[in-house]
């Protein structure tokens, strides 16, 4: 996005968008990227550079620099990059991306990718959607975008960014066990469009064909639903602890005291019973794709 010269130094060239804004209740995240910046300054005035200067050499407006170096904004990896090289970093600062993109995404998101990633065993249930870990990238943004109030288009990318990043819980190794059980109807929604419901559907097929997955549906038609009250899910870790949350119940937040997990354990256990086993749900997901 362009920016006209409004008398700040930025020239008609300068962009001031590679980055996201720093949430002010994130604490942890919002010292690590003020740190970040000033390790930028440190490095920008050792080589005699203004800000308005070292923004012109990357194309990026003078604000954008302050903003960094200020710990408001949270720069892209290609930035980190960029200004590695003019301030002669020497690859010191593009070292900083990890710590950077442990951040970059929301608090509550980070906590709950931290969750997975440790887990060795995943139990969920979704009526509304498909599980955020099983979506495609068109699905998640899709559903970013429908809602209201409308998310900023930054926001939308960023969260569709982490909920993509979440999915490489498939190829941890060891494999953790991931078992979903999915609601009918959250196969036959076209949220985003039939070719983006499409490749969802195809995406689904193809996930579970992985051996330590397993995708059930739960048919509309069925007389009795264990899981009428809401969305839920388990997980557990090596440790034998575990996390769960039940939409509704204990306040909607993710308990481990053992009494309520009991109850969440129970609840998941009956709607895997209930549901189609995954041979008969494949059976059932490719019988509703070719039904488009």
């Amino acid at each position: 996005m362009s920016m006209v010269d409004d008398g700040t130094g930025r020239g008609n060239d300068a962009v001031d968008e590679p980055g996201w804004e720093v949430d002010p209740d994130d604490e942890s995240g919002a010292a690590v990227v003020a740190a970040v910046g000033r390790q930028i300054k440190t490095w920008r005035e050792a080589a005699g550079l203004r800000a308005g200067e070292l923004g012109t050499l990357l194309g990026y407006g003078e604000d954008l620099i302050y903003k960094v170096e200020g710990g408001s904004r949270i720069p892209r990896p290609e930035f980190m990059d960029a200004v590695d090289v003019a301030v002669g970093a020497g690859g010191k600062l593009a070292a900083m991306k990890p710590d950077i993109a442990e951040v970059r995404y929301p608090k509550k998101i980070r906590e709950l990718a931290k969750l997975e990633a440790a887990a060795v065993e995943l139990s969920a249930y979704g009526n509304h959607n498909i599980h955020g870990l099983l979506q495609t990238e068109e699905y998640a943004r899709a559903l970013f975008e429908m809602r209201r109030p409308a998310f900023p288009h930054d926001d939308v990318e960023r969260l569709v960014a982490a909920r993509m990043a979440r999915q490489s819980i498939f190829s941890r190794s060891p494999a953790p066990e991931l078992s979903f059980v999915q609601e009918e109807v959250t196969l036959r929604r076209h949220l985003g469009g039939r070719m983006v419901w499409r490749r969802q559907l195809e995406h689904l097929l193809e996930v579970s064909e992985l051996r330590h997955v397993e995708i059930q549906v739960m048919p509309t038609s069925r007389d009795e639903h264990a899981g009428m009250g809401g969305e839920m899910q388990v997980l557990k870790f090596k440790d034998g602890s575990a996390v769960g949350r039940s939409e509704g119940d204990f306040g909607s937040r993710p308990v481990s005291d053992p009494k309520h997990l009991r109850i969440i354990e129970l609840r998941c256990g009956i709607i895997r019973a209930q549901a189609l086993n995954p041979r008969e749900s494949r059976a059932f997901i490719e019988q509703v794709l070719g039904e488009t």
